[in-house]
């Protein structure tokens, strides 16, 4: 059936007055219109589509126009970013970095952080730079260790009622010498209550990273887009979280060998660990007297920064995968921004 274009002044006049009117059936047909009139050319129009409000088509055109409009864009002007960690995540590029300073620090004898790394160092920064060419299994990396992280978490929560348990009964024995040996049971009470309480920031440390307790601006920080936190985090994390947990693990090592017993000395310096099962015997005593031995909460710093470099690590596989576009597989939870109140 023919249909009489829209194709003259007074029709279209007609037209937009329908729609000033508040015509609905007209209403919807205000994108072709618009359209018509920005082209200058309305010979693709029916006046029984505008009059009837049959917008099926125009809607479709319009969904099609703007998929190719949206297309032409993306292929323009490609997001630089995402192409540049579309195959190597960006902490492999942070490491590999890495890598290239330890060599020339290494070559120019400098005995710093990233100069004369023990060989576990090395592994980890190859390991690191092996495993970010896999998207997945980085994923899969990061949700076993803020697994971790939660039960150290947990553990963290029940240290810290046993600690309070122990300060009270800690009270309770102070005023009831008469009926306890005061001297013996005050210093291993006063003792366990201080290796509860590191251990639980040893094992809490890693979940507080996991949570984001870490002051921020609240109210600016929270109107920034995901990319742009990411950033930062990422940045912060690389550049000075991560290498001072490094840090701290290549002093930790040979001062938690010494705590257990290690003697770095013996074998003609090559060091040697005390024989017999009775290890306890030679680990560090504490110097007041009623005290627990020290030498496995010494030795546990070492753990506690493993754990908590560990979950660094995973903000930073996290935060690498908001950078490279990624965010099916960094889990970002949308936060609104506080109230502030002045």
């Amino acid at each position: 059936m023919f249909t009489p274009s829209v194709n003259t002044v007074d029709q279209r006049a007609a037209v937009t007055e329908e729609i000033h009117r508040g015509d609905n059936s007209a209403s919807k047909a205000r994108y072709g219109l618009d359209r018509m009139t920005a082209s200058g050319d309305a010979s693709d129009i029916d006046l029984d589509d505008v009059k009837d409000g049959d917008t099926k088509d125009t809607e479709a055109g319009s969904t099609s126009d703007s998929t190719e409009v949206a297309g032409d864009d993306m292929s323009v002007t490609p997001d630089s970013t995402n192409s540049l960690f579309q195959r190597l995540h960006p902490i492999g590029w942070a490491a590999a970095i890495l890598a290239v300073l330890a060599v020339i620090s290494t070559i120019a004898g400098l005995d710093l952080l990233i100069g004369r790394m023990p060989w576990w160092l090395w592994a980890l920064i190859l390991g690191t730079i092996a495993v970010s060419t896999a998207p997945q299994l980085l994923h899969r990396l990061r949700i076993f260790i803020e697994k971790v992280s939660t039960g150290t978490g947990y553990v963290a929560f029940v240290l810290a009622w046993l600690v309070f348990f122990i300060q009270v009964f800690n009270v309770v024995t102070r005023y009831s010498n008469d009926w306890f040996d005061a001297d013996i049971l005050f210093g291993q009470t006063v003792s366990m209550a201080w290796m509860g309480f590191g251990l639980l920031f040893l094992l809490g440390a890693n979940y507080g990273v996991k949570a984001a307790v870490n002051p921020r601006v609240d109210f600016w920080w929270a109107e920034w887009s995901n990319k742009r936190k990411a950033w930062l985090d990422f940045i912060m994390h690389t550049v000075f979280f991560f290498p001072f947990l490094v840090l701290g693990l290549r002093v930790l090592l040979p001062y938690a060998k010494i705590s257990l017993g290690f003697r770095p000395f013996a074998n003609d310096g090559m060091g040697e660990w005390p024989s017999g099962w009775r290890v306890w015997e030679t680990w560090e005593q504490s110097v007041n007297a009623g005290e627990l031995p020290v030498g496995p909460i010494q030795a546990f710093l070492l753990v506690g920064f493993v754990l908590w470099a560990a979950q660094v690590f995973a903000e930073m596989i996290k935060t690498g995968f908001v950078i490279a576009g990624r965010d099916d597989l960094a889990d970002i939870a949308g936060a609104d921004a506080p109230l502030r109140v002045e």
